[in-house]
């Protein structure tokens, strides 16, 4: 009998035994490998080596020691941990829910319930069916948003057309700034990663007061086409980074970097970030994701000064000045030259104007004393004009700015200084200049990062570095009677420059000030007061400092650029004399991938002239 006993144990335990092993499930030798678990990771191949490292760059963000270079250990401790029993917030699952899923799905792993308090309040309290992807436009009056800035808007369930978008939040990757840094201590440590970078979550009203109301850009709204299960994936997976330290740096790994892997975490396969390679403009990760099929529709939301400067432009010139003069405190809401308009004439006057007004309150900072009484008249003055509706929203713009020529570029062309022929290759990372094809960019602005022109004079068989741009910024703001914007520039770098006995590469720094003029559509006139500073042992004293000014007049269409103008340079200190030079540049457009352009300069420099022209193809990738 104790043997039958002893048999039956026997037998029950080798069958409990089979039914433990029969439920487990073997993991695959290559399962870290998986490039979705990379890409939860953040995991990127080292440069040199076999190896990976994670861009997280918080401890709190990895539960094995070695998780920063390890996804193999990562992945272990990982599943380790999610079969742990109990919860609670701060169990693996609820630390690390979009892992959790992701493993539980490839395993096949029972899928139990377990208590995330704080996460299932979060994810409740963002209520998201569908997520956009908002692009503010470019803003050249701030290092960190000089090629725009993208965030996501989490979109509640539409119930009906009154659902508010407003009030919808939104998940932002940014830099961690001290409130005191200067903007350029701001762009130093933006290139160089001298700040954390730090996910959040704002209302969408706080984004377009910032972006729309006050910084007067643009917002275009893309709806990404993610089901549900994707965009549970992405939120969870935002959960898990939201707190978390990744080194920010301005080109690459920016606000539209850590979006595209929020986007390649909810729909795996994208790879998005493979496109990445310098850097990651936040136009041309729009276009990444347009090209990939991920967007459902687009909206165009204008900004605040957008909307005024198209009721005003929609006025007769006489009307413009009748609402300038109003706005201003010259002609009063009921004078003789308003009332003798049409009902409709004086409604779009008084719109146009309190707009104005109301704008440059907010924006610019009008005194109140001024604003707000004047304000109440002209709501007051247009209460009585019945039955006219004259708001109306600016139209969308033919091309939007994901749809512009691409940022890189390589040109290629001959040309000739004095007698000497030479050519001449260029490359520029990004991102524009004011003859590149404008469509999709601010008129008259120009940003140019890294550019690098290598010439080969074929007389003596001579490869020379002609110049070098560290960066080279332009921003060329037509004034008027409503709008006086400062027109600027600023660039340094490393350029040729005459000593008078030869051309030698010589460090620099340059910036100016002063206004433009709109001459029509398409043209503008502008006046720049400059400076330039050169540094290098070949100049006498060992730097020289220049006063000057630039004139000209700038025209952009879709099809032709053209730059005419004259510069003056009074060099004060190593060498006293002017450098004077003329010059007119101009490119021919063929769609958004090349360009045509020739220039050609005459100068006068220590009482000398000489001629420089130049021809070639622009290619953009």
């Amino acid at each position: 009998m104790g043997q039958t006993v002893r048999f039956g144990q026997v037998i029950l335990c080798l069958a409990f035994s089979f039914n433990l092993h029969a439920n487990e499930q073997p993991t695959p030798e290559t399962l870290h490998q998986d490039p979705a678990w990379l890409t939860l990771g953040h995991y990127h191949t080292d440069t040199f080596g076999d190896g990976y490292t994670s861009q997280a760059d918080d401890p709190a963000f990895f539960l094995s020691e070695n998780g920063k270079h390890s996804p193999r250990a990562e992945l272990e401790a990982t599943l380790a941990a999610i079969q742990e029993p109990g919860g609670g917030n701060d169990h693996a699952r609820c630390r690390f829910p979009a892992r959790d899923a992701w493993l539980r799905e490839r395993l096949n792993l029972p899928d139990s319930e377990v208590s995330c308090p704080d996460y299932q309040d979060w994810k409740d309290t963002l209520n998201t069916e569908t997520v956009t992807l908002v692009f503010a436009a470019s803003y050249l009056n701030s290092p960190s948003s000089m090629f725009g800035h993208t965030f996501l808007r989490l979109d509640p369930p539409q119930e009906d057309e009154e659902t508010n978008l407003l009030l919808a939040n939104t998940i932002s990757y940014a830099a961690d700034a001290a409130a005191h840094d200067s903007e350029i201590l701001f762009a130093y440590k933006g290139i160089f990663g001298g700040y954390p970078g730090i996910t959040t979550v704002q209302p969408y009203y706080e984004k377009i007061r910032l972006y729309s109301d006050i910084e007067h850009r643009d917002l275009w709204e893309y709806t990404l086409n993610l089901d549900q299960s994707e965009v549970d994936l992405l939120l969870a997976h935002a959960w898990e980074i939201r707190d978390k330290n990744f080194d920010y740096y301005f080109f690459d790994e920016n606000c539209a970097y850590r979006l595209l892997a929020l986007i390649d975490v909810a729909r795996p396969g994208t790879d998005l970030l493979e496109e990445v390679s310098t850097h990651a403009i936040p136009s041309d990760t729009v276009r990444w994701v347009v090209d990939k099929n991920l967007v459902e529709e687009v909206y165009y939301r204008p900004s605040a000064a957008t909307s005024v400067a198209y009721q005003i432009s929609e006025l007769p010139d006489e009307q413009q000045t009748l609402s300038a003069a109003i706005a201003n405190g010259y002609v009063e809401t009921d004078a003789p030259e308003l009332q003798q308009l049409s009902d409709r004439e004086r409604a779009r006057v008084l719109d146009a104007t309190y707009d104005y007004v109301r704008y440059q309150s907010e924006a610019e900072g009008w005194p109140r004393e001024h604003a707000a009484p004047l304000s109440h008249e002209l709501l007051v003055s247009r209460s009585r004009i019945d039955g006219v509706e004259t708001s109306s929203r600016p139209p969308e713009p033919e091309v939007r700015d994901d749809q512009g020529h691409d940022t890189f570029r390589v040109s290629l062309g001959a040309g000739q200084l004095a007698h000497r022929e030479f050519t001449q290759l260029t490359f520029r990372p990004a991102y524009h200049d004011v003859l590149d094809p404008p469509a999709g960019y601010r008129p008259g602005a120009q940003l140019q990062f890294l550019r690098l022109d290598a010439r080969y004079y074929t007389d003596n068989d001579e490869l020379q570095v002609e110049q070098l741009v560290g960066v080279e910024i332009r921003s060329l703001s037509p004034r008027d009677q409503f709008f006086s914007p400062l027109s600027w520039q600023v660039g340094f770098g490393g350029r040729r420059t005459d000593t008078g006995n030869d051309r030698v590469l010589t460090p620099y720094l340059e910036g100016g000030a002063g206004g433009s003029w709109a001459l029509g559509d398409s043209t503008q006139a502008f006046a720049i007061a400059t400076a330039d500073l050169e540094i290098d042992d070949d100049l006498r004293r060992g730097y020289d400092a220049a006063p000057g000014a630039d004139l000209g007049v700038l025209y952009q269409n879709n099809r032709f650029s053209l730059m005419a103008g004259a510069r003056t340079k009074a060099w004060i200190v190593s060498s006293q004399h002017r450098q004077d030079q003329a010059y007119i540049k101009g490119n021919w457009h063929f769609g958004r991938e090349f360009s045509l352009f020739a220039e050609f300069t005459r100068e006068d420099h220590y009482d000398r002239y000489q001629s420089t022209w130049h021809a070639g193809l622009h290619a953009y990738f």
